[in-house]
C-alpha cells in the first residue's frame, strides 16, 4: 500500500502501502528450481538463478515447491521477495475488490484476511478450471501468494483514492491521526489445499503536516499515488522529510512482511509435513 511507497510503484526502493500498482492480469516469470516448460504469456529469463540463490530461497530450505506463485501484481511485494531470495513466478486472476466487504463496519485485519482469501479461492479456481495452464510452470504442486493491505486513519479504513481530490484529503489528516498499514498474507498449498494466513501492522508518525503541495509534487515526479492506498508514497524523498518514525516494520508498509511470511511458511510446511506422516 502507500501510505508508503507504491503495493506497488516505481522508485529504487520505496516504501509504500501500495496494494497493487496495477491491475489486470499478467505473467512475470522469474527462474524456478526444477527445469519447468515456458509458458506462453511470461517473460521468462534466459539463464537460471545461481545455485546459491535457490539455496537460499526459504522455500526450498523448507523443503517447499518452488517458484512461489505470486498472485500480486504488487510492485514492492515483488521486491520484498526478491530481498528475501524467493525465487516467484508472477500469476494475477483480478477481482471486484470494492463489493467485498464492509469498509464502515468491518475491523480491518478481518477486512484485509476477507480480500486475500477472496483472491486466493479466485485464483485458485481459475487454476483448477484449466484456464492457466499456459501461464503456469509445469509442475505437479505450488505454494500460492495472496494478499491486500488498507490504511487505517481516525478511525476509518482508507483505500486507494479515485481521485486527487481525496488523496490530499488523506494526507492532511495524517500529522493529526497516525495512520496505520493493516496488510494480510494467505498462503495455500496446491493440490492439497492446506492454508496458513496472518496479518501485520504498521503505524506512521509524522512530524510535519503534510499539505497539498506535497500531493502536487509527488504528482509532478509520476508517484502513483492513485495506486496507493492512503495516496502517500513513505519512503519517497518528498516524503521523507515530514516522518517523525515507523512503529513495526518497513516492509510491512511496504505491502508485505517478511517475518509474517517466512512465519506463514514455517507453519505451512510443518502442517504438510504432518499430513505426509513426517
Amino acid at each position: 500500500m502507500v501510505l508508503g511507497v507504491a503495493a506497488g510503484s516505481t522508485y529504487t526502493l520505496l516504501t509504500c502501502f501500495c496494494l497493487a500498482s496495477r491491475s489486470g492480469s499478467f505473467v512475470q516469470r522469474l527462474h524456478f528450481v526444477r527445469t519447468r516448460h515456458s509458458a506462453s504469456f511470461s517473460s521468462s529469463m534466459s539463464q537460471a538463478p545461481p545455485a546459491t540463490a535457490l539455496v537460499n530461497d526459504p522455500l526450498v530450505q523448507l523443503h517447499l515447491p518452488s517458484p512461489l506463485i505470486l498472485g500480486s501484481a504488487s510492485f514492492t511485494r515483488k521486491l520484498i521477495l526478491k530481498e528475501m531470495g524467493v525465487n516467484y513466478h508472477i500469476l494475477v486472476r483480478p477481482i471486484n475488490e470494492r463489493s467485498l466487504g464492509n469498509r464502515d463496519t468491518d475491523k480491518p485485519s478481518d477486512l484485509v484476511l476477507h480480500l486475500a482469501q477472496a483472491k486466493m479461492d479466485h485464483l485458485v479456481s481459475e487454476i483448477q478450471a484449466g484456464r492457466c495452464d499456459n501461464d503456469l510452470p509445469s509442475q505437479n504442486e505450488y505454494i500460492i501468494l495472496t494478499g491486500d493491505q488498507v490504511v487505517t486513519c481516525n478511525g476509518k479504513i482508507l483505500e486507494k483514492p479515485e481521485t486527487v481530490d481525496e488523496a490530499k484529503t488523506m494526507v492532511a489528516m495524517y500529522s493529526k491521526h497516525p495512520p496505520s498499514t493493516v496488510g494480510s498474507v494467505v498462503l495455500m498449498h496446491l493440490p492439497s489445499k492446506l492454508t496458513v494466513a496472518g496479518v501485520d501492522t504498521a503505524t506512521i508518525y509524522f512530524k510535519n503536516e503534510p499539505n497539498d503541495g506535497l500531493v502536487d509534487r509527488l504528482l509532478e515526479e509520476d508517484a502513483p499515488i492513485l495506486s496507493c492506498a492512503g495516496g502517500l508514497m513513505v519512503e519517497h524523498k518528498l516524503v521523507k522529510q515530514y516522518i517523525e518514525r515507523i512503529d513495526g516494520t518497513e516492509d510491512s508498509v511496504m505491502g508485505l512482511s517478511k517475518k509474517l511470511v517466512l512465519r506463514l511458511l514455517t507453519e505451512l510446511a510443518e502442517k504438510l509435513a504432518a499430513a505426509n506422516g513426517q
